[in-house]
C-alpha cells in the first residue's frame, strides 16, 4: 500500500504541539529531525531547526485523513508561525526503512541509552539500556523536554520512591524508574493508544509486575494523597497549569515534581500556579525554547 509523507518544518516551540496533532492522526506517530543551522549562519543561540514528519495511508480515507491534518496545522498556526505542510507519496517498504531511520540508538547522559527494538547494541556494565518500539505516543528521547526529565529521574529516583508519570506516553521515563529501583511506579496517559504502546514498551524491558497503568490522568484517577515522593508531567504547558492543582495533593512532604514540555515564553504562567499552590522552584533547566522546572 501506497503512504503519504506529512513534513512541516518548524522551530523548537512548535514542535512538540506538531507532533502531539501527528501522534493522533498518522501512522507510526511523529518522527522528529534536526537540521543544522545553514553555514555561514553564526549566532551565539542559533534557533532549532526542525522536520516533524508523519505518514497517511494511501485509502478510501486519505482525502480526510489528509484535510484533517491541513486543519489542526492551520488552528496551531493562529498560537505558532508554521508553514504550509509537504506531502510526498511513499511506497510502503520506502516508509518502514524511511521512518526507522530517524530513530537510531541514543546516548542521554552518560548512563542512559535508548534502542528501538530493531537496532543492535551491547550496553556496557555502567549503561541503563531502555528497548522502545517507537509508536504513536510521544516520549523517544529526541525531544529536549524528554531528555530532560530523564536526566531528573535518574538523579532524582531512589531504590524506596514511589514514582507517578503523567502523561506517560510511551512509558519512557516510568520505564528509567523502574530501572533505577523504583518501589512503586505508576503511569496514566488520557490517551488509550499511548497507554497501549506504554504496555508494550513496559513488557519489553521486563516490568509489567512493576509498572502500573492507566487511561486516564490526575483529575480523573483515584492515585492516593500524599504518596509520591516523584510526580513526572512531560506535557505541555497549559495542560500543566490545568492539572497542577490536582496533582499538588499528591505529593508527599518534601516530594518532588517535575514539569517539563514547558516553551520558556510560558514558563512564568507554570511558575506562579506552582507558587499559588506552594511549591517552590528548586531548580530549572533550558535547551533552545524548551525549559523543565522542578518544584518542592
Amino acid at each position: 500500500m501506497n503512504l503519504l509523507e506529512v513534513s512541516v518544518q518548524t522551530d523548537g516551540e512548535a514542535a512538540e504541539a506538531v507532533c502531539e496533532l501527528f501522534n493522533r492522526l498518522g501512522r507510526g506517530g511523529a518522527v522528529i529531525e534536526e537540521r543544522p543551522p545553514a553555514e555561514g549562519l553564526k549566532l551565539s543561540a542559533p534557533p532549532r531547526n526542525l522536520v516533524v514528519r508523519t505518514y497517511l495511508y494511501c485509502d478510501d480515507d486519505i482525502d480526510a485523513n489528509r484535510r484533517a491534518i491541513e486543519e489542526g496545522l492551520w488552528h496551531l498556526g493562529q498560537l505558532y508561525p508554521i508553514p504550509s505542510p509537504e506531502f510526498r507519496d511513499l511506497k510502503d517498504d520506502d516508509w518502514a526503512n524511511a521512518w526507522k531511520s530517524f530513530h537510531p540508538v541514543q546516548h542521554v547522559g552518560p548512563r542512559i541509552v535508548l534502542k528501538p527494538t530493531w537496532r543492535e547494541y551491547e550496553p556496557q556494565p555502567h549503561e541503563l539500556m531502555i528497548e522502545l518500539d517507537p509508536g504513536m505516543a510521544f516520549g523517544t528521547g529526541q525531544h529536549p523536554s524528554t531528555r530532560f526529565c530523564l536526566l531528573a529521574v535518574e538523579r532524582l529516583v531512589r531504590p524506596d520512591s514511589r514514582v507517578l508519570d503523567v502523561g506517560t506516553g510511551s512509558g519512557i521515563l516510568a520505564i528509567l524508574a523502574a530501572k533505577l529501583g523504583a518501589v512503586e511506579v505508576f503511569g496514566c496517559d488520557v490517551d488509550p493508544v499511548a497507554v497501549r504502546v506504554a504496555r508494550e514498551n513496559v513488557a519489553l524491558n521486563g516490568f509489567s509486575d512493576r509498572i502500573g497503568l492507566a487511561i486516564g490522568s490526575v483529575d480523573s484517577l483515584a492515585l492516593g494523597a500524599g504518596k509520591w515522593d516523584l510526580v513526572l508531567m512531560n506535557i505541555l504547558a497549559p495542560v500543566i497549569v490545568e492539572l497542577l492543582p490536582h496533582a499538588r495533593p499528591l505529593l508527599n512532604e518534601g516530594g518532588r515534581i517535575v514539569l517539563s514540555g514547558i516553551v520558556a515564553t510560558q514558563a512564568d504562567e507554570v511558575s506562579a500556579k506552582m507558587a499559588q499552590l506552594g511549591l517552590t522552584v528548586v531548580e530549572q533547566a533550558q535547551d533552545g525554547d524548551w525549559l523543565m522546572l522542578i518544584g518542592q
